[in-house]
C-alpha cells in the first residue's frame, strides 16, 4: 500500500492518510473502482479500492456496515476522492477504518482513476514479473548448488546472501550445524534464533533438522520461498550422502577453522558457537589437543564421548585437532588420551582451560608443541604443561619483546642459512632438544659425530657465544621456540 502511494498518479490527487501506520504495509492485489454499495461482493480480497462514494449511503449506520462489509471482503485499503458528493471522507468511515485496521487515504485533488489504475497495475505485474525472474534465479542456484555436491555449510551462507539475513541450520537435536551471521554478533545471532522463520529440510518422509533465517529485507520472491530453497538443496545432500552423518563432521570442522583462523572477533562468539554444539565450558576442564598419525576423525570423536568428554574435532593438515571437555573431577591421564586417540597415535596437550580465551591459548599451545616434535607418531602423549619453556612462550606469544629477543640471537645463524641454505638452525634445534647428549643431538640431526661437532663450532663464532654454558643455551632454546611459532603462526 505504502508503494502506491509513491506513484506518481497518486500523488497528483495530493494524497492525504487518514488512517496509515501498519496498514500500509499490506500489500496491493489488484486496484478496484467502484462507488457501489455493494461493491463488497465483488470483491476477492487484496484490492485497493478507488471510490469517490458517491452511492455509499448516507444513513451513519448504514454506512459504517457498509465499511465494515469492506472490511470483512479483505481489501487492502480504501483511496476515497473528495470533491462535488464528498468535502470530506465521513467521518464514521474514518472512525470504522481507524478500529479495523484498513488503510485509508482521501485524494484532495481530482486524478483520473484509470491513470491511477493503469499505473498500480503496472507496477504489480512489473513486480509479479521480478518476482518469477527471481524464482527462477533462485532455482537455478540452489539447483547447481545440489548438483555440485556443495556442503552444507555453503548452501547456508548462500541463503544468508540471498536474504541478506542471518541464517542458521539446526539438526533435530537442535544443535548448530552451520551459522552464516553476516555482520551480527554469532552470539546474538544464536541466542536470537528461536524467533526466526523456520523450514523443514525433509525429503521422502524423512526429517534431518530445520533452516531457519533472522528478520530481515523482503525479498522479490518471498523470504519463506528462498528458505524452501535452501533447505531443498541440503535435503538433496542429506539424500546424496545417505543421511546427516557428514553435519556433525561439518559442525565440528567449522568451528575448529573458525577458531584456527581468528575469525571469531568476541569470546562470547566462540562460547556460543561451542555451546549451540553441546560443548560446554562452564564448570568443567578443557583441554586442546593435536592427535598425529593415521586415523580417522570419527573414531576420535566416538571414543572421546566414550570417555565422557564432550568434544569438538576436525582434521586439519596431517593432524587431527581436538577439543576436550571433561568434568573437572576427571583425570585426563595418559592412557585415556592414548585410548581417546587410538593405537600407535601421538597426542600433544595443552594446558587446561576453563574459559573460551584460555581454550584457545591451549589449543595454539598444543599445536605449537605439534610443530616442534620432529620424531614420529608413535604411542606417546607429551603435555605443554610438563615443558615450562613452551608454556613460557605459549604465555609471551604476543609479546613483542619475545619476538625481538628471537630475531637478535638467531639473526647471524638465519642469514648463513638463506645464503648458503645451511642447516644451522635445524642443529641448534637437535642440541637444545638433547643438552646433555650430543650423541643423541647429532643422530637427531642425521649428522656423523664429526660434521655434527663442526657445526657446533661454526654456531658459537657466528653467535659468539659458548654453547657450553646453560643459559645460553636456555636463550636460544627459548628464541628458537618463538622463532617456530611465528612461523606456525603465518601459515
Amino acid at each position: 500500500m505504502g508503494d502506491v502511494l509513491a506513484e506518481p498518479a497518486v500523488q497528483a490527487g495530493e494524497p492525504r492518510v487518514l488512517v496509515g501506520g501498519a496498514a500500509l504495509d499490506v500489500a496491493v492485489r489488484w486496484v478496484h473502482v467502484s462507488d457501489s454499495v455493494g461493491v463488497a461482493r465483488l470483491l476477492d480480497g487484496g484490492e485497493l479500492l478507488l471510490t469517490t462514494g458517491a452511492g455509499w449511503p448516507v444513513d451513519d449506520d448504514l454506512l459504517a456496515d457498509f465499511a465494515s462489509g469492506l472490511h470483512r471482503a479483505g481489501i487492502a485499503g480504501i483511496v476515497f476522492e473528495v470533491g462535488a458528493r464528498h468535502a470530506v471522507v465521513p467521518q464514521v468511515v474514518v472512525d470504522v477504518c481507524a478500529t479495523v485496521g484498513l488503510a485509508l487515504v482521501a485524494l484532495t485533488r481530482e486524478v483520473k482513476f484509470v491513470a491511477v489504475t493503469e499505473a498500480v497495475h503496472h507496477a504489480l505485474i512489473a513486480a509479479q514479473t521480478h518476482a518469477l525472474r527471481e524464482r527462477q534465479r533462485l532455482h537455478e542456484l540452489f539447483t547447481t548448488l545440489s548438483l555440485q555436491g556443495a556442503p552444507a555449510d555453503v548452501v547456508v551462507s548462500e541463503t544468508a546472501r540471498t536474504l541478506g539475513a542471518p541464517v542458521v541450520l539446526e539438526n533435530l537435536a537442535g544443535e548448530v550445524i552451520a551459522a552464516e551471521a553476516l555482520d551480527t554478533s554469532v552470539a546474538d545471532v544464536l541466542e536470537s534464533r528461536h524467533r526466526g522463520e523456520r523450514v523443514p529440510v525433509q525429503a521422502r518422509g524423512v526429517r534431518w533438522g530445520t533452516l531457519l533465517a533472522l528478520a530481515g529485507r523482503p525479498h522479490p520472491a518471498g523470504r519463506l520461498t528462498v528458505l524452501e530453497q535452501g533447505a531443498t538443496a541440503l535435503a538433496f545432500g542429506c539424500i546424496a550422502d545417505g543421511g546427516d552423518a557428514e553435519w556433525s563432521l561439518l559442525a565440528q570442522r567449522s568451528v575448529i577453522d573458525d577458531l584456527l583462523g581468528a575469525r571469531f572477533a568476541k569470546a562470547q562468539d566462540v562460547d556460543a558457537r561451542l555451546r549451540a554444539g553441546g560443548f560446554a565450558l562452564r564448570d568443567r576442564q578443557c583441554h586442546g589437543v593435536v592427535v598425529r598419525g593415521s586415523g580417522s576423525i570419527g573414531e576420535l570423536a566416538y571414543r572421546a564421548r566414550q570417555a565422557g568428554c564432550a568434544v569438538v574435532a576436525a582434521h586439519v593438515g596431517d593432524d587431527d585437532v581436538a577439543l576436550l571437555s571433561s568434568p573437572t573431577s576427571a583425570v585426563l591421564s595418559n592412557e585415556v588420551l592414548l585410548r581417546i586417540a587410538g593405537p600407535d597415535r601421538a597426542v600433544f596437550v595443552g594446558p587446561v582451560a576453563d574459559d573460551v580465551l584460555g581454550l584457545l591459548a591451549s589449543l595454539r599451545a598444543a599445536r605449537d608443541l605439534a610443530d616442534s616434535d620432529r620424531a614420529d607418531a608413535g604411542a606417546r602423549v607429551r603435555r605443554v604443561g610438563d615443558r615450562p619453556l613452551e608454556r613460557l612462550v605459549a604465555t609471551l606469544r604476543d609479546d613483542h619483546r619475545l619476538h625481538a629477543h628471537s630475531q637478535r640471537m638467531l639473526a647471524p645463524l638465519v642469514r648463513h642459512d638463506e645464503e648458503r641454505r645451511g642447516d644451522l638452525l635445524d642443529v641448534l634445534a637437535a642440541l637444545v632438544a638433547h643438552p646433555g647428549n650430543r650423541s643423541a643431538a647429532a643422530a637427531a640431526s642425521h649428522l656423523s659425530r664429526s660434521v655434527f661437532y663442526q657445526r657446533l663450532t661454526l654456531i658459537g663464532d657466528l653467535l659468539g657465544a659458548d654453547l657450553d654454558d646453560g643459559e645460553t643455551l636456555a636463550a636460544l632454546h627459548l628464541a628458537l621456540l618463538a622463532r617456530r611459532r611465528t612461523a606456525a603462526s603465518a601459515r
